[in-house]
């Protein structure tokens, strides 16, 4: 071969060596494992019917609440309950791996403060991984109204109950003179000041998770039982209502956790769970008797402020949450979408007590165990482990 053309091909030669190398090097780096990307929506997606799939618990979950405990109080069509499956539009949702998250949380403690939504939500949570720890025991020190020590990962996870976060304590009317109304006494809510149950918490938990909202209502504060919003230790003039005290309380909340909780801390709030009565209130025959979950096209007559109905008021409160949490590391947690399709998986008429429905009426609010919370774990543990290992590379 004549040495002008071996001249010619020794740099083609050279660029086709790199040029595989390079194709090479990026398929192998395809097969190692990538480091985390941001999770996609979870939030937003569909329930699909996925006969295949069963709870990762069952009815002898020693963390139950019995009320909500639907396999034991038999319930009709749990399993069928248990085989929707939510599908975010943009990716998939893994099911948490009991094991490896608590691998994950090795040393580490998660808190939820807040109210029964978010003890519905903790039982989930102590149930789900228990499976990867049947020693865990029950763990109520600190002031934790329920939780539980995983010890084969030592980890604690438990609830402090805090219903509207702020302190709040009853005032009986001093006076017997008069009927002032039939006013019978007042709540004192402290807006500026967190409640006991968590006040004194903040250093020992990594992960922390807040809820406030189901008590915000004039069903538990009427008018001869009101709340009366104070700042700095003076009553606030004029007397605030309800809702305005309850945005007071969000901003003074939102503040101080930004304050005093540590920056390392991971900070979550879960928005607002939605309530399914049908044909009334709790307390006026409402019911929530269904088969399936909702369909889409109904869920604004359902859950559109504007239609005024008794299910209004989760999306009104989560914007008036969203506005505290607006420019705060405070990630929000919206299972609020998700969960208003569901209106099949409430307890309803199954309470473990003979005369519950007679006292309390059908149970609309709170959710079947196992069922809708157990997804939330889902979504809760992708992103504490997405938050955590982009944390650690930090």
């Amino acid at each position: 071969m004549p040495p002008k053309l071996i001249s010619h091909l020794f740099p083609c030669l050279i660029f086709f060596t790199l040029l595989l190398l390079t194709l090479y090097f990026n398929l192998l780096s395809n097969t190692q494992p990538s480091s985390p990307s941001p999770p996609c929506n979870l939030f937003k997606g569909k329930w699909v019917l996925d006969p295949t799939r069963q709870p990762l618990y069952n009815h002898t979950c020693p963390f139950h609440r019995n009320a909500w405990n639907c396999l034991k109080n038999q319930r009709q069509n749990m399993s069928f309950i248990n085989s929707w499956k939510w599908v975010p539009e943009s990716c998939t949702l893994p099911r948490v791996d009991p094991t490896r998250f608590l691998g994950l949380m090795r040393n580490r403690n998660i808190g939820f403060v807040g109210d029964s939504l978010n003890e519905n939500f903790l039982v989930s949570f102590l149930c789900v991984l228990r499976v990867a720890d049947v020693g865990a025991k029950k763990w109520k020190r600190k002031g934790a109204w329920k939780g539980a020590y995983f010890p084969k990962f030592n980890v604690t996870v438990a609830y402090h109950r805090a219903v509207l976060l702020a302190k709040y304590e009853w005032q009986p009317k001093q006076s017997t003179v008069g009927n002032q109304g039939g006013l019978k006494g007042i709540h004192r809510v402290d807006v500026d000041i967190p409640a006991d149950d968590w006040v004194n918490i903040t250093d020992f938990y990594d992960i922390l998770v807040f809820n406030t909202g189901h008590w915000w209502g004039y069903d538990k504060f009427p008018k001869e039982r009101p709340l009366v919003f104070y700042h700095a230790g003076q009553p606030i003039s004029p007397p605030l209502r309800m809702l305005d005290g309850l945005k007071l309380v969000l901003e003074n909340m939102v503040s101080y956790i930004q304050k005093k909780v540590p920056s390392k801390t991971l900070k979550f709030w879960r928005l607002q769970s939605p309530r399914h009565f049908y044909g009334g209130e709790w307390n006026q025959n409402g019911s929530c008797l269904f088969n399936e979950p909702l369909k889409e096209s109904q869920l604004d007559l359902w859950f559109d402020p504007s239609n005024n109905g008794v299910n209004k008021e989760a999306r009104y409160l989560n914007h008036l949450i969203e506005e505290a949490l607006r420019g705060t590391e405070i990630q929000r947690l919206d299972l609020t979408h998700l969960s208003e399709f569901r209106a099949d998986a409430h307890p309803a008429i199954w309470l473990g007590k003979k005369d519950a429905v007679a006292i309390w009426g059908q149970d609309c609010m709170h959710w079947c165990l196992p069922g809708v919370p157990d997804t939330w774990v889902d979504i809760l543990s992708e992103l504490i482990h997405y938050s955590l290992e982009t944390g650690d590379e930090h």
